[in-house]
């Protein structure tokens, strides 16, 4: 076990001191700022307040006072910050255009009449190419539909059914085959279900980040080890099951390293004082994480990440050239991304029969049952028999990619095939 210390302790520190993970972290953590201070650049450098910003339209009243009042005590009654409208008497071109050009106003509405026509036209001039932002736009159409209605049934209706009639119509579901009486889910349950699917995105990527990096890394540092024949004087002091698992468990902290990096640059960005009113916005409350995500989530990315950690370990020691290496490690790259896409496009069905039968396959069950933890239905006894097959598949693995790595790392040459594989491993003993 002494020997195995070293040997992680030794991978950890040469790895995290090379220039290329230096390299690779600075940039990445660098674009991960830039990304989440973007709409701060934008301001800086517009000079716009984009917060406090908000729209300001002319509207003009004319003959048409009462629909001109109507609409703006709609739009206050909403009391939205989106835009808000600044009155005009008459449509005086020459004035409304200064004030356009001041940018006391973005534009003007009008209402031009018809006799044709039940409700008076409007039109919107300004001197943008593209007129409103599709927000905007789309926030006062809903205005001037509720003010047409308003005018075409007035009299007609009391002001509670013109209300209801502005009410959308709430569409719900039900099981027809479910005796129980359903309870709609309460706002907490429903925060609950919205941060559930973030985290549970979250330990997606982390789980594909990690193994695919940190897996490259294991079979790259064996294969270079063995190309440089350094591995000939290693493999004589340390057993190999002892240093293929130091190296392992020494790239996994690496790995770990790298993304508690991240982790930090990230929080530390999200709480700037630019960035905290965005964050409010979202009114995210980390206590409503599910603990049972969280520790399951933690305990299938370890043995996933052990699982395909083995494999690059074992495919890396038969390769002789880190040019041969990507070919070699494609199948392991491929089951990866079968996993991560697999449970990235069921979010939406997470109790598919695919998604249940993915739940037993240890290479795909990783992800699987991280998602129908967090976002569907699985039962205990489900998650215990997935842990126990991923348990025994890495013991199996494990053993095997053993018995190659002691094998495939005094083979030098061409590539072994399984024949000579096999005759070597019966001549070695783990």
């Amino acid at each position: 076990m002494n020997k195995m210390g070293t040997v992680i302790g030794f991978t950890f520190r040469n790895k995290v001191k090379t220039k290329s993970f230096l390299v690779t972290t600075i940039i990445l953590a660098l674009i991960m700022s830039i990304g989440i201070n973007i709409p701060y650049f934008i301001q800086l450098f517009t000079g716009d307040d984009l917060k406090n910003e908000v729209t300001k339209i002319g509207l003009v009243y004319e003959q048409q006072v009462e629909l001109a009042d109507q609409l703006d005590s709609y739009w206050q009654a909403q009391k939205s910050g989106d835009f808000t409208f600044v009155k005009y008497d008459m449509a005086n071109e020459e004035t409304l255009n200064k004030d356009i050009e001041e940018g006391k106003i973005e534009g003007y509405l009008q209402f031009v009449s018809d006799e044709k026509a039940v409700f008076p036209a409007v039109l919107y001039s300004s001197d943008e190419e593209n007129g409103l932002s599709p927000v905007v736009q789309a926030d006062l159409t809903g205005a001037l539909q509720a003010v047409k209605m308003q005018y075409i049934v007035k009299g007609a209706l009391t002001a509670e059914q013109t209300a209801a009639l502005a009410t959308p119509v709430q569409l719900d579901s039900r099981q027809v085959n479910n005796t129980s009486t359903d309870v709609p889910d309460t706002e907490e349950e429903v925060a609950q279900k919205v941060i559930n699917y973030g985290v549970v995105y979250v330990l997606l990527i982390l789980f594909f980040f990690t193994s695919i990096s940190t897996g490259n890394m294991i079979a790259s540092e064996v294969t270079t080890e063995k190309s440089s024949r350094i591995m000939e004087i290693l493999i004589t002091s340390v057993s190999p099951i002892y240093q293929m698992f130091g190296k392992i468990i020494g790239m996994f902290l690496v790995g770990l390293t790298q993304i508690a990096v991240f982790i930090i640059v990230v929080i530390g960005n999200v709480m700037m004082p630019q960035n905290k009113a965005i964050l409010a916005d979202f009114d995210l409350n980390l206590s409503n994480v599910s603990i049972d995500v969280l520790v399951y989530g933690f305990i299938f990315y370890l043995l996933g990440y052990f699982l395909f950690a083995v494999l690059f370990a074992a495919v890396g020691s038969i390769v002789s050239r880190t040019e041969d290496l990507a070919q070699a490690v494609m199948p392991i790259t491929m089951l990866t991304l079968a996993a991560f896409y697999i449970a990235t496009f069921s979010f939406g069905v997470p109790n598919s029969m695919l998604m249940k039968v993915a739940t037993y396959i240890p290479f795909f069950s990783p992800t699987t049952v991280i998602v129908r933890i967090g976002v569907g239905d699985i039962a205990i006894w489900e998650i215990w028999v997935s842990i126990l097959i991923l348990v025994v598949s890495i013991l199996v693995l494990g053993w095997l990619s053993a018995k190659i790595y002691r094998t495939g790392v005094l083979m030098y040459g061409k590539r072994p095939t399984m024949k000579e594989l096999r005759k070597a491993m019966k001549a070695y003993k783990i």
